[in-house]
């Protein structure tokens, strides 16, 4: 399994064994070593119906697969970067906020409601899942948020950034802070969820 670790706050660091690394096309700023680099297809043995139901929902990612001995250093836009372990998981995730993964993760589209609506995120979210690391891009430094039983969390829609755990996502309308704080023109809403896991929060809106 390929070795992530941070350099600072922007940069990603990819140790490779002989092992492979997706990310999103373009995010590679240097590598050391031998590396190979190829056109990845989106993951998780989709094939051409997951490709469909990408270009329906609106939900597109390019990923790229770097082979090899080495290592891999990765950015985009210097936004801050966050490294989420997977250990038999799902993350949910904008496919936006999706800088790398682990080659053995699977990737797939869901439908998570109708956030695109009002958002104009799309009704679609990506997911990540299996074992290993996600790097996932945020707008500022990034804050995880535990959800329990008795402690559901709302969210502002252009906050979230990702989420993992045994999660249920609803949407509440009746948001009287959106309107306090001057929110309030179209319909207002935020995001809801109720379970185990973690949410994963950005400190600047979209």
């Amino acid at each position: 399994m390929a070795r992530f670790r941070k350099n600072g706050s922007r940069i990603v660091e990819v140790d490779l064994a002989g092992e492979s690394v997706k990310s999103l096309a373009g995010a590679m700023i240097a590598y050391e070593g031998e590396i190979s680099f190829k056109k990845a297809g989106f993951g998780g043995g989709e094939g051409i119906r997951g490709a469909i139901k990408r270009k329906a929902t609106g939900e597109s990612l390019d990923l790229m697969e770097c082979t090899g001995t080495g290592t891999v250093y990765f950015a985009h836009d210097a936004t801050e970067i966050e490294l989420v372990p997977l250990a038999g998981e799902t993350l949910q995730v904008e496919s936006s906020s999706l800088l790398a993964l682990d080659s053995g993760l699977k990737t797939n589209v869901t439908f998570t409601g109708l956030r695109g609506a009002s958002a104009g995120q799309g009704l679609f979210t990506t997911t990540v899942s299996g074992n290993g690391v996600v790097a996932v891009l945020s707008d500022g430094p990034a804050i995880s948020l535990e959800v329990a039983p008795q402690y559901p969390l709302v969210v502002d829609p252009d906050a979230y950034v990702a989420s993992k755990g045994q999660l249920t996502q609803s949407f509440v309308t009746d948001v009287s802070w959106r309107s306090a704080i001057g929110k309030g023109s179209g319909e207002a809403f935020s995001l809801r969820f109720d379970g185990s896991g973690v949410v994963l929060i950005q400190p600047a809106e979209r």
